[in-house]
């Protein structure tokens, strides 16, 4: 996977005598253009007739436009945890942009947040530098074990740079 897009579009259109509305939890690029649309619930929610109609058209219309549906269901908790927590920091208007360097740098040399965060302390407040580390981390340019809770002591290393 090279990008993903979180809620990124709205689905409106006539199925029978209704008109659906649905936003997609995800849409992933892969490395060979391969476009998945992505929609997240637990599987007691996802059997339910009304999420398994809307599911069922959802996959349609993907289909038509030749991309790939997935629902998942069943996820490590963890691992849905962060990928929740991280999303509030997928735009780019949260964090200090001017940072983004910077905290890149420091990431080949310091290895969690905390010590990125001591290591810039007299260059950035750590509240500055917190939210580009957990914007990276979104975008993939810094990666960290998603399967734990994150921390300001979790492992991190540089990934790889994907589209903003």
């Amino acid at each position: 996977m090279v990008a993903i897009a979180a809620q990124p579009f709205q689905l409106v259109g006539v199925d029978g005598d209704r008109i659906r509305r649905h936003v997609p939890d995800l849409l992933l690029l892969g490395r060979d253009g391969a476009v998945t649309v992505v929609d997240v619930k637990v599987a007691y929610r996802a059997a339910a007739v009304s999420v398994a109609a809307l599911f069922a058209w959802t996959g349609e219309r993907m289909r038509w436009r030749g991309w790939g549906f997935e629902v998942w269901s069943g996820a490590d908790a963890c691992v849905l945890a962060n990928v929740r927590f991280l999303a509030g920091y997928r735009r780019r208007a949260v964090v200090a942009q001017e940072l983004i360097p910077i905290v890149l740098a420091a990431a080949r040399e310091q290895g969690s947040m905390a010590a990125m965060e001591r290591a810039l302390g007299g260059q950035c407040p750590p509240t500055l530098v917190r939210p580009v580390v957990l914007h990276l981390l979104w975008t993939g340019r810094l990666r960290a074990d998603l399967t734990r809770p994150l921390s300001a002591g979790t492992p991190l290393c540089l990934g790889e740079a994907v589209g903003e």
